[in-house]
């Protein structure tokens, strides 16, 4: 992909990032408070491969040059092969860089590869950046110099995702001192800044994800993005119970109306063209938490579903994202923010709710919440934005995460474009979408009933499908795309990636929707 350059906009963009006055609290690259600055230096080892030794990069040759062979001799001594993701740190051997950490990148020359869907030199030096950037932040370095390995971009965003974590919650003499990154002997800057605004979007979607749920209400949730997007230029409305009741958003409130947290519907508006061209329109499903209402949920594993606004926190994290990076496209947002509590206000099942298109939903089962809260502001949104095409990221159905579990997110769509933009940004980010089916089969499951038009649930254990299906009925015509990151969005307890945490939410694909919108953006300039 043609890099995209950074314009007098976007490097004003980030000086308005550091003056910004409420920054720290929403920013995910923090820098070391103490004033002795102590360097470490990343550099990648391809793998050996049959008779070859291992290779250092151009960038770890020339430092080893810089520091008379001690490197290689190093490398020989430890036995070091250049497998991906495996490695070693060594000290005192540069009087600049207090330790230095050689780290497999794989084989050398790896590309795109069909049956894994995924460009393997750009996810190598990911990881391999991200596992050398953290084992120097365990060393205690307040600086990390990274080499690019040929790819600055993704070096940046192995090594800013790898750093980061969520530790609002923890004693400051506790928490781990998230190192400064700098890209070490490489012109292109452009790349890095690009690679460091996208790992920061999706850290700013861990942030969000990962707080406790008393911490990130509807009306926190609706501040932090207000800190986070207003400062670069993106336009937030905050819609309150009063307006949520005139616009009679009625699958909305039928929800809402269980908690005594206040719900909030966020519009947002990013104008990155003229302003007469339709935007991308976007809308996560932003349940701050969710125990299932009168359906209530075991106790066992509840707190993970303060997660269940992931997608809302994945759509803010785009947008933000895109203003950083000056996208010439408009993109509007539509978040409706709420939490499914038991109450003696809350929704009970079997009771029917008549949306804005005039079709009837019954909510059979309170604990799948989410295409309740999602139908009426989603055809809200269509009616008043008259998109060019229509994108929804929600945590849904179980279905998708036992059926792919972490390995990618499912995506449900009325059109092969779409599928296929997906597929490629997901290629390139290396957080991939599966296509999932959206079958009349699933449709006749959802609304064959003699009472209502449309239930929540519909029959049968195919709940991420049944999901897509029902919200298929809110968007008539226009080209649709679902994506369910059950499986991705939330905790990670499986094959984590290793730049990011097992345990932790993951912000995923805000990558992968960034990289989507960039190819929407720029259809003449793509990798």
């Amino acid at each position: 992909m043609t890099a995209l350059r950074i314009t007098n906009r976007l490097l004003k963009s980030l000086l308005r990032f550091q003056n910004v006055k409420n920054l720290k609290k929403v920013s995910l690259r923090y820098y070391a408070d103490d004033s002795r600055v102590t360097k470490g230096l990343v550099i990648g080892l391809y793998q050996k491969e049959g008779e070859k030794e291992p290779k250092l990069t151009s960038s770890g040759e020339k430092f080893d040059d810089r520091v008379q062979g001690k490197v290689t001799e190093l490398i020989k001594e430890t036995n070091l092969s250049g497998k991906l993701g495996k490695g070693k740190v060594f000290s005192n051997i540069d009087q600049e860089f207090r330790s230095i950490a050689v780290v497999g990148v794989g084989r050398e020359g790896a590309g795109f590869n069909e049956l894994e869907m995924l460009d393997e030199g750009m996810e190598n030096v990911r990881v391999a950046a991200g596992v050398g950037a953290r084992s120097l932040q365990m060393q205690g370095c307040s600086e990390v110099f990274v080499d690019s390995m040929e790819y600055p971009e993704q070096a940046a965003e192995g090594s800013a995702l790898a750093i980061w974590r969520y530790q609002d919650n923890k004693m400051k003499k506790d928490r781990k001192v998230i190192p400064k990154l700098e890209l070490y002997d490489s012109p292109d800057i452009d790349a890095w800044t690009r690679g460091l605004f996208k790992a920061e979007a999706q850290n700013l979607a861990r942030r969000l994800s990962d707080a406790p749920a008393n911490q990130m209400t509807p009306t926190t949730f609706a501040q932090a993005t207000v800190d986070a997007l207003c400062p670069c230029g993106v336009t937030v409305e905050i819609r309150t119970m009063e307006w949520i009741e005139q616009q009679h958003l009625n699958s909305f409130l039928m929800i809402a109306k269980g908690s005594c947290e206040p719900p909030v519907l966020l519009e947002i508006s990013y104008c990155g063209t003229a302003p007469e061209d339709k935007p991308i329109l976007l809308l996560g499903k932003g349940m701050t938490f969710n125990s299932g209402g009168l359906c209530l949920r075991p106790c066992k594993g509840m707190d993970e579903y303060r997660g269940a606004m992931a997608g809302a926190a994945v759509v803010v994290a785009s947008i933000r994202a895109a203003a950083a990076l000056s996208l010439p496209i408009n993109i509007s947002a539509v978040i409706p923010l709420c939490e499914n509590m038991p109450s003696g206000m809350a929704c009970k099942p079997g009771d029917v709710v008549t949306l804005l298109n005039g079709k009837s939903l019954a909510i059979r089962d309170t604990d799948k919440a989410g295409v309740v809260v999602m139908a009426d502001p989603l055809i809200y949104a269509q009616t008043t934005y008259k998109p060019r095409l229509v994108v929804d990221v929600a945590t849904l159905g179980k279905g998708v995460k036992k059926a792919l579990g972490g390995g990618a997110t499912g995506i449900f769509s009325n059109s092969h474009y779409i599928w296929k933009q997906f597929q490629k940004a997901g290629s390139l980010t290396g957080d991939r979408m599966w296509r999932l089916p959206l079958w009349n089969y699933y449709k006749y499951l959802v609304t064959n009933h003699v009472s209502f038009d449309v239930s929540n649930n519909g029959s049968g254990p195919a709940s991420s499908c049944l999901a897509a299906a029902i919200l298929h009925q809110f968007v008539p015509c226009v080209d649709w795309a679902h994506l369910d990151i059950r499986g991705v969005g939330m905790l990670t307890k499986f094959g984590t990636l290793p730049y990011l945490l097992k345990d932790r939410m993951t912000g995923r694909p805000t990558r992968t929707m960034i990289q989507f919108l960039y190819q929407m953006a720029c259809p003449d300039q793509q990798k």
